[in-house]
């Protein structure tokens, strides 16, 4: 089965998330947050507020009600609010399908190794349900995989959806776009 996901664009193409990643929750180690996403900044960095905890090994510090910038780990998307920056190709569509993916939703946030990037934000897998946001970007190639040592459970994930998104020519590996 899969499931459609379609946004419209302004007059771009529309946002398609039609290949669905495998389901991974079942194999983290256990614990998480839980969230609601509140907006998306760009198409891996979204902010929440927590709703709840589940005590396990991989459940982070974060406190419930509070408001968080929440990094997807393991992958990478183009720029689209660097500051001083100009957007960078598919950047808009990739704040956009992470828009259409996960705003407004209740989410499952998994902790790595890292609790943190350098910049502040929470490190998480996003799940909505079993399947994971992180992996669902990268497979209709709305991001790359990006390894971000030492948090790297999901590395080979990752590589294996973006090969599969460049044999498919999916988002910025079709032939017009970015990767051309």
């Amino acid at each position: 089965m899969c499931a459609c996901l379609v946004a419209c664009s302004c007059g771009r193409p529309a946002v398609i998330l039609t290949r669905q990643a495998p389901p991974t929750l079942g194999g983290e180690p256990g614990g998480y947050e839980r969230a609601v996403v509140e907006r998306v900044i760009d198409g891996d960095t979204v902010e929440v507020r927590i709703t709840g905890r589940v005590p396990g090994e991989g459940l982070g510090r974060a406190r419930i009600g509070g408001s968080y910038d929440v990094r997807l780990v393991g992958i990478d998307t183009p720029e689209s609010v660097a500051p001083g920056e100009p957007v960078e190709c598919f950047g808009r569509e990739a704040s956009e399908a992470a828009e259409a993916l996960l705003e407004g939703r209740e989410v499952l946030l998994v902790v790595d190794v890292e609790e943190e990037d350098s910049f502040g934000r929470l490190l998480r897998y996003v799940y909505m349900g079993a399947e994971m946001a992180n992996a669902r970007l990268v497979v209709n190639g709305y991001a790359h995989a990006y390894r971000y040592p030492p948090n790297v459970r999901h590395s080979a994930l990752f590589g294996a959806l973006q090969r599969h998104a460049r044999s498919h020519d999916a988002g910025l590996w079709a032939a017009a776009g970015c990767a051309s």
